[in-house]
């Protein structure tokens, strides 16, 4: 039952999240320019900066929706984990802030993304392995 309700939980962000996206994605395809630049110059396959956060966000809501539901929960876990690193990396890079106030800012969103990360590893992981 706890599983059941704590992958509904982290699921919860990524489907709040994922539909602002899908409506709005230009607010976040600037912020992941520079990132998706440097992707593009050594992978010619990656789309325009808007079809991109709009397609890691559809990603996002369908392994969200996986997960809230219990289908296929260890997988659609991973997706998400797997989807929010370059997320987190590109959207709150810190390190590039000269402000204290905005670094300070983007590094507390920095640990939340970390924090939800780990709990999608533990989604992830096979029941015995919970330890």
């Amino acid at each position: 039952m706890l599983r059941t309700v704590g992958r509904g939980m982290i699921a919860t962000l990524f489907l709040i999240a994922g539909v602002d996206v899908l409506r709005h994605p230009q607010p976040r395809a600037e912020v992941a320019h520079d990132t998706l630049e440097r992707l593009r110059s050594a992978v010619r396959v990656v789309p325009d900066d808007v079809t991109a956060v709009r397609a890691n966000a559809a990603t996002q809501l369908v392994a969200a929706t996986l997960l809230t539901f219990g289908k296929a929960p260890r997988a659609a876990a991973g997706v998400l984990a797997a989807s929010l690193v370059p997320t987190t990396l590109a959207g709150h890079a810190f390190w590039t802030f000269d402000d204290p106030a905005q670094s300070a800012q983007q590094r507390a969103h920095f640990a939340k993304n970390l924090a939800i990360l780990g709990g999608l590893i533990l989604a992830a992981l096979p029941p015995e392995e919970d330890g």
